[in-house]
């Protein structure tokens, strides 16, 4: 899959074995990871307070993976450990604006 993103749907990319994957935080994508992570008003509050666990951000993006493919959620968890959480604020950041900014 192409790295290539539409930051105006609030996509954002993230790389996963080397690839770079495109995280979209589509209705249902949200739905499912409040279902797991509780609302996400929350979430992000968390997330603004520095409380955001790891576990946390691994299944926000494994929930926006626009194509998980053959993806697992460890993979996922082991690229954010990969990159570190400073390379992966940034598109923990993009989510989270989509979040409480919606679409314009």
């Amino acid at each position: 899959m192409s790295g290539a993103h539409n930051s105006q749907r609030g996509e954002t990319a993230f790389e996963i074995n080397g690839q770079s994957r495109v995280l979209r935080p589509s209705f249902a994508a949200l739905v499912a990871a409040e279902e797991e992570l509780g609302p996400l008003f929350a979430l992000v509050e968390r997330a603004s307070e520095g409380q955001l666990r790891l576990a946390e951000i691994a299944a926000l993006f494994w929930h926006c993976l626009a194509d998980r493919g053959a993806t697992t959620r460890e993979e996922v968890g082991e690229a954010v450990m990969q990159a570190g959480l400073a390379s992966a604020s940034g598109p923990l950041r993009a989510l989270l604006a989509q979040i409480l900014q919606g679409r314009a």
